[in-house]
């Protein structure tokens, strides 16, 4: 039987910087942009949530929302640093780690001898762990699968860990709606609202041909997922598919030498991300995006053998030429290859 942990830092970057900067306690705290700029909110604190503000809302909204919201600008470099003392807490109790970004990751524990076995008590030791060497709060979540896992990890927060028995599994997937499933999103959300669906409950009184005959091969994983079927691996050597960079303009952009200035600003930081994690020669692929004044989002990609500067200012080109309006966000990125798949204790009651 599997046993998977997915551990999740409570407001991690708005945590370190209350951590860091006593001024700040009991403020709600949002890392960001500023408000009189173009920013997003990147993460706030509980005392911030309780007035809307959420991740990835317009800094300006959320200073509506909470006029005494405080700002502060990340510091992905502090960030990154406490991320690693907190993978070094993983690695004390299984090798196999995914990080999904800087403040969470699924870990297999199912062959762990830790704690005797068991994930409930590794998911306590490790949340423990990281608030004496961090003065951070942890939540998890203990299940068979990374999909109730995940969604275990939210259930008690902040500083809370959520377990899943096989024997429960069917209880608590009913009571989820269906936006819970992994990758449903707003428009499959739509549909499945428009059949009457709108909890796993309901979903699983759907008959598996109806559901394929509806979405395809995404009805058999629906149906499968609805009854706690989820046989994904935790992958602790993960690829790379992409690396891409961005930047939202203060004012909206239309004039073509300001566009090609600051795409040249974006590839010469695409480079340098490039070269810290790849070689420029496995590139397959490149592309440029823009997102209009009307919020349309354009993107344009070609076959490409490293980094071809010239091929992707023709790319902007292209999209300009076919997308005249300002601009008010330009990206450009990078997609890389698939790698290729590699050919005394019985006495106790220790839980799942």
């Amino acid at each position: 039987m599997r046993k998977i942990i997915h551990v999740d830092m409570d407001c991690f970057f708005a945590a370190i910087e209350q951590r860091d900067d006593s001024s700040l306690k009991n403020m709600p705290v949002a890392v960001g942009g500023r408000p009189h700029s173009r920013g997003v909110v990147s993460t706030c604190n509980y005392e911030a949530r309780r007035y809307g503000v959420h991740s990835a809302m317009p800094s300006a909204q959320a200073a509506r929302l909470c006029p005494d919201l405080v700002f502060v600008r990340p510091n992905i470099a502090k960030y990154k640093q406490e991320s690693q003392k907190i993978r070094g807490i993983f690695k004390r109790y299984t090798e196999k780690i995914e990080p999904l970004s800087l403040d969470e990751a699924y870990l297999d524990t199912t062959d762990s001898p830790h704690c005797y076995g068991s994930a409930t008590w590794i998911a306590q030791a490790i949340c423990n762990e990281i608030y004496q060497a961090t003065q951070l709060t942890a939540s998890a979540g203990v299940a068979r699968s990374k999909f109730l896992a995940k969604i275990a990890s939210d259930w008690n927060k902040p500083n809370g860990i959520k377990v899943v028995l096989p024997e429960n599994e069917i209880a608590f997937i009913d009571q989820l709606p269906v936006k819970k499933l992994h990758g449903v999103g707003k428009v499959m959300t739509a549909k499945l609202e428009s059949m009457d669906i709108f909890n796993c409950r309901e979903l699983r009184q759907i008959e598996l041909n109806v559901l394929l005959k509806r979405f395809g091969k995404t009805g058999k994983y629906l149906y499968d997922l609805c009854r706690g079927i989820d046989l994904r691996e935790v992958k602790s050597s993960s690829h790379r598919k992409s690396i891409s960079v961005e930047t939202t303009f203060d004012e909206n952009m239309s004039e073509w030498q300001d566009c090609e200035n600051a795409l040249h600003q974006l590839l010469s930081n695409l480079s340098r991300r490039i070269a810290n994690v790849e070689k420029a020669d496995n590139i397959r692929k490149v592309y440029v995006k823009v997102k209009s004044a009307n919020f349309s989002l354009h993107t344009a990609e070609s076959i490409s053998i490293g980094l071809d500067f010239k091929l992707i200012i023709a790319l902007l080109k292209r999209l300009r030429k076919q997308h005249p309006e300002p601009i008010r966000l330009l990206g450009v990125g990078v997609k890389f290859p698939d790698k290729p798949k590699a050919s005394g204790i019985k006495q106790m009651d220790i839980p799942f």
